[in-house]
């Protein structure tokens, strides 16, 4: 059984269900789980969570306003500029489980395509000839007085690395998940098969450390989406056996993110100079009692020019946006000493909603509530972030 629900639904959908499955579904924090006769549930989206959740033939799905392959997008960019609009391109499904398998595929096969990636790793081991250094006091503690085997450190060029462990536990994370399509599976377990030997995460252990380098530069997108995959995708099962999937994710924490992220970018195109900072800490008082944090500020040397606020809210059918977001912005442009500032929205009710902007009486302050069509494709996306970037460099 599927059930489709449109995220932030007031109404939800009402279930039959054994209490287990209802309890599993409630664990996975995309819908809130009420009994509403003692066989029958409602189900609820919580705010802002879209996802799927999959518990043994049931499928909840709670589907955002854009499409799940433009969430991804979001989710890659706002952690990689460098993750591309044809990353996502070309679904034949607009289905969250194939989006993300697809995606990962897609991205692991253009990471291998010059083959597996290779890198020194640090082994401790007891070997009958020197290699690397010994380990002084390990050597005297396990082997006092002998003087083979060595207790030694040395480094293996190797693929054993994090950026394979890393992208390979995705794989076979992916590969779990009941009722994916074949043709996914089967290319996920190609992937995975190719890097045979590169060896387990250990369940629950942080993600091994990894950083950016010209060597794994074909790998960073597809290990962007791994490291997603390994933190959003749950595998369980309940107390009766039936196997749990989840994927959820929280869409004002993307939205903000690939905002503050795709800003950045567009505004270093267009002054390379300036830098941009996320979640700027300010004072609104002079005795600095009052703390303001807007989430983008873009500098010229020390002096802030623009200042943006993102907010994962829809206008109403007549255009209008909530009157409080007018007061936090106008606070923010009094206390950073600015004229202008941005409140960027995920869209509008209304049909063909535009720009509008508030001039605050008695001041010379404009508030100018910006709304972004989450559901353009997303190259359109990324030109509408140029475009209010563009339009917030034009005022001093």
């Amino acid at each position: 059984m599927r059930v489709e629900l449109p995220e932030n639904d007031q109404s939800g959908g009402v279930l039959p269900l054994e209490d287990a499955a209802a309890t599993a579904l409630a664990l996975t924090e995309l819908v809130e789980v009420r009994r509403d006769t003692p066989t029958r549930w409602r189900i609820l989206p919580r705010r802002n969570r879209i996802g799927a959740v999959r518990v043994g033939e049931l499928e909840v799905v709670v589907r955002p306003k854009a499409a799940f392959a433009s969430v991804m997008f979001m989710l890659g960019y706002a952690r990689d500029p460098g993750y591309l609009p044809w990353e996502v391109d070309g679904f034949v499904e607009d289905d969250l489980w194939s989006a993300v398998g697809e995606t990962l595929a897609r991205l692991a096969e253009r990471g291998l395509m010059q083959g597996v990636l290779q890198g020194y790793v640090t082994r401790d081991d007891a070997l009958g000839v020197l290699r690397g250094r010994v380990r002084a006091a390990d050597q005297a503690a396990r082997r006092p007085g002998a003087l083979l085997p060595l207790e030694v450190t040395y480094d293996e060029y190797e693929p054993d690395i994090a950026e394979n462990r890393i992208l390979r536990a995705a794989l076979n994370r992916m590969m779990l998940v009941p009722r994916l399509p074949r043709r996914v599976h089967s290319r996920l377990g190609h992937l995975s098969g190719r890097l045979d030997g590169v060896s387990p995460l250990v369940p629950g252990a942080p993600l091994p450390a990894w950083r950016r380098t010209r060597m794994n530069l074909r790998y960073q997108p597809a290990l962007q989406l791994a490291e997603v995959v390994l933190r959003s995708v749950g595998l369980s099962s309940t107390v009766g056996g039936m196997p749990v999937a989840s994927f959820v994710v929280d869409m004002a924490t993307v939205f903000e993110d690939f905002a503050t992220t795709a800003l950045r970018e567009s505004l270093f195109r267009l002054s390379p100079r300036g830098r941009t900072v996320a979640q700027h800490q300010a004072w609104a008082d002079e005795g600095e009692r009052v703390r303001i944090k807007p989430d983008i500020v873009h500098f010229a040397g020390r002096q802030p020019r623009i200042v943006f606020d993102a907010k994962y809210k829809l206008g109403s059918e007549d255009g209008g946006y909530p009157t409080s977001d007018v007061y936090q912005m106008h606070a923010y442009c009094t206390a950073l000493g600015l004229r202008r500032g941005y409140l960027v929205y995920a869209g509008s009710r209304a049909e063909g909603a535009g720009a509008s902007t508030h001039r605050i009486l008695n001041t010379e302050i404009d508030v100018v509530q910006w709304p972004l069509d989450v559901r353009a494709v997303p190259a359109e996306l990324l030109d509408q972030i140029d475009v209010l970037a563009i339009d917030a460099g034009q005022y001093p």
